[in-house]
Order: C-alpha cells, then structure tokens, then sequence
C-alpha cells in the first residue's frame, strides 16, 4: 500500500547497531518473522538519526551467535561499520509478501478511522506497539486511546475498502 499521498511507503524492518570484528561487518537487529527474512527484502534503504536515506543493494546476511551478522558492499572497516550505529533499515512496502488472511502489516492499519459499534469516532491510528502480552491500537483523535488489538474482543474488524476499523470499547475509557 502506498502512503496517502502516493508515494511509496517505506517500512523499517531493522536497525544496525555498529561493527563486529574488524572486517566491516554489522550487527544487525532484524524485525521481520523469520528474523533472518530480512535478507531477502532488498535493496534496503539505509536511514540515519538525521533522516537522511540511502539506498544499499547487495547485503549478505549471516547467523552470528549472538544474532545477525550484515556485510554490505563499501563497509570494509571496523571504523565504517561502526558509523552505522543506530542506522534504521527500511524496505518499501511493496517488497513485502501479502499478509495471510486475518493478517495484517501494522502499517498498513495507519491512518485508518477508528470507530466503536456506536459509531462513536475515535480518529485515526497513529500507530501500533507490542507490549508483550498483546499489540496495542494507539487512536488519535480529540484525545488519545490505547486499545489492545486483540480480535475479536475489542477488534471487531477491519474494512481496508471503507478505511475503518471497528473496536468494542468505551468512548469513556
């Protein structure tokens, strides 16, 4: 899905957190499931603390024992991988395999209305989040409200062609 103004949607899928070994390699912290299906979404688009983006193409990826291990062609030192702390890495959206039924990209639910059975609008989600135990809806509105993307329980559904999704909560809570 692209964003609402068109373009491209971008998705962050990992971040690298400086060098390992001497040889230019990163750490890499993937946030795809499987971990290291991150490797098969390229290019990937490299973005620093600034907001500055580059693309980088033809990353190998490896399983160090802590983790991933990154080698990307131009990183051949210590210094140059470790420059790379804290870099995010983003795919865009359309490298991603469609979502099994029932499944959704939290991405994809951004910007959606939020409204409960009533027809009470709650505003739009502004994002999702996990807190271990269940993922979180965050709906931005006249206020915020933080309902937990459990389905059916207080999801009741999600309609991409309306761009609503419905919730069972509270206009009070």
């Amino acid at each position: 899905m692209d964003a609402p103004d068109g373009r491209q949607r971008n998705i962050t899928v990992g971040r690298l957190h400086g060098a390992f070994g001497v040889r230019g390699e990163v750490k890499l912290e993937s946030f795809t499931d499987p971990l290291r299906a991150i490797a098969s979404y390229q290019p990937w688009i490299l973005r620093d603390a600034r907001g500055v983006e580059r693309a980088c193409e033809g990353v190998r990826v490896r399983e160090g024992v802590k983790g991933l291990i990154a080698s990307m062609p131009g990183i051949e030192d210590r210094d140059a991988a470790d420059a790379l702390r804290g870099v995010e890495v983003l795919v865009p959206r359309s490298a991603l395999p469609p979502p099994a039924p029932g499944e959704y990209y939290w991405v994809d639910l951004e910007g959606l209305r939020v409204v409960n059975a009533e027809g009470v609008d709650f505003g739009l989600v502004s994002h999702l989040f996990s807190t271990g135990a269940n993922d979180v809806l965050v709906a931005s509105g006249e206020r915020e409200r933080m309902i937990p993307f459990v389905q059916p329980d207080f999801v009741r559904g999600v309609d991409f062609d309306a761009g609503v999704v419905t919730v069972d909560w509270d206009p009070d809570f």
